[in-house]
């Protein structure tokens, strides 16, 4: 048995690719069936920024379907964004994508949940051994948010606009808030913020058509830009991202309904370039606003906070991939011990057959005591080769001394810690 990965990531494919690879989760059950039908186990890992099987009992049929699958979607070559890891290579990595160290936001918290997804939507298929791959690479994803202050801090603006309103308000559970504009990251400044509570949200663009387009995906109410100045007597968050070219929050057009708040607190997050809300809003009374160099500041030391837990976060991933390793390479030494043994005790059998035979005038004690006394012989001989093949596992040696003892044995090929087929170490092409 061996483990693969084959896959395409934000490291190695542009958005360009990686989006056409991508597989909602409606889609993974039927591509995950054409995968197995080679016989191989198989999980998906599919999100914006990375694709990627997990393979285990891999034949070439089971690379020539995943090529064609990604053919099927994507008509150009491929080998320049592929990365192909094996066996412990392989089980790294997957341990530091759940713990966020292969993460475009390092230290995002997302892709645990996508990991964990990714392996229920796949437990029918996964097999005994990617399922405990899986399960123990999760252990080690929460001992790192646990144990470190890897997932500290804001590492992106949308993920600062929610620590800087949460400095103003506490919980943010059952705020309300006003988009001006429709940029991306006013998006995803309000899908973080939603996160975290905030329910009521209305969008106001010059153009209504398209503030309603926003406000359904945002599960809010879109509104002109007349009626958003009033809103700032009513809510509590203002997200700012126009493509303006000027100002567009004016102090005089906002003074009179903020003035009517009653001394309740206004955040207002303008990410805009150039910025939309003119800086003397800020001397409004109860007033907080930031602008996009506030927020990278936050987002500056949020990141440096978090690079330097790598260190502690990596010896984690270091020592749970060393826990799986063992049980992993510990598996095919238990199935080499099992199978020499059966190989012994079938030439003790036959052996002893052939001796009884000319031993005819033994009584039943003394055909005991030669019964016996081959048991004791065939034990002898294999404790100290079991013993050592334990090591093997514990030192992850099993696989090539499990390999040398199925060959000096003639242990069946497939007898575990054999070698893998020809099919297995072959492939078409890197996917």
């Amino acid at each position: 048995m061996s483990i693969t990965v084959v896959g395409v990531n934000h490291r190695t494919a542009p958005l360009e690719v990686r989006e056409r690879l991508y597989w909602p989760a409606g889609e993974v059950a039927g591509v995950l069936r054409e995968v197995t039908s080679s016989g191989a186990h198989a999980v998906l890992l599919s999100t914006c920024n990375r694709t990627e099987f997990y393979l285990a009992d891999a034949v070439r049929d089971t690379m020539d379907i995943i090529w064609e699958l990604a053919r099927k979607r994507i008509r150009q070559p491929l080998d320049p964004y592929v990365y192909v890891l094996r066996e412990r290579e392989a089980v790294v990595h997957l341990f530091r994508v759940a713990a966020g160290l292969d993460s475009m936001v390092l230290g995002e918290s997302q892709i645990q949940g996508q990991v964990r997804e990714a392996w229920e939507l796949a437990r029918h298929c996964a097999g005994p051994v990617l399922s405990r791959l899986f399960q123990n690479a999760l252990t080690a994803g929460g001992r790192v948010r646990a144990e470190t202050a890897l997932g500290a801090g804001a590492a992106s603006v949308p993920a600062a606009s929610v620590e800087v309103a949460r400095k103003i308000f506490g919980d943010l559970a059952g705020r309300r808030a006003l988009i001006l504009g429709s940029g991306e990251m006013a998006e995803l400044a309000m899908s973080c913020l939603a996160s975290e509570g905030v329910r009521s949200v209305m969008v106001a663009h010059r153009q209504l058509e398209r503030a309603m387009e926003v406000a359904q995906r945002l599960g809010g109410r879109a509104v002109s830009f007349e009626e958003a100045w009033p809103l700032f007597a009513e809510v509590d968050l203002v997200v700012a991202s126009t493509a303006a070219p000027h100002a567009v929050v004016q102090r005089e057009q906002v003074a009179e309904h903020v003035a009517r708040r009653d001394g309740r607190p206004l955040c207002i997050l303008d990410i805009a370039v150039p910025r939309d809300v003119d800086p003397s809003v800020g001397s409004l009374e109860n007033v907080f606003l930031y602008d996009i160099d506030d927020l990278q500041g936050v987002v500056a030391a949020g990141v440096g906070r978090r690079r330097s837990e790598i260190p502690a976060a990596e010896r984690i991933v270091e020592q749970e991939a060393g826990y799986f390793w063992s049980w992993y390479t510990g598996r095919g030494a238990l199935d080499i011990i099992r199978a020499l043994r059966e190989r012994a005790e079938e030439v003790r059998l036959s052996e002893l057959g052939h001796a009884m035979k000319k031993l005819r005038g033994l009584s039943n004690e003394e055909a005991a005591i030669v019964d016996h006394l081959t048991r004791a012989i065939v034990n002898k001989l294999l404790h100290l080769p079991t013993r050592k093949l334990k090591e093997a596992a514990g030192d992850g040696m099993a696989r090539d001394l499990g390999e040398a003892v199925r060959v000096l044995f003639g242990l069946e090929a497939g007898s575990g810690g054999g070698s893998e087929s020809k099919d297995q170490s072959e492939e078409k092409g890197a996917f």
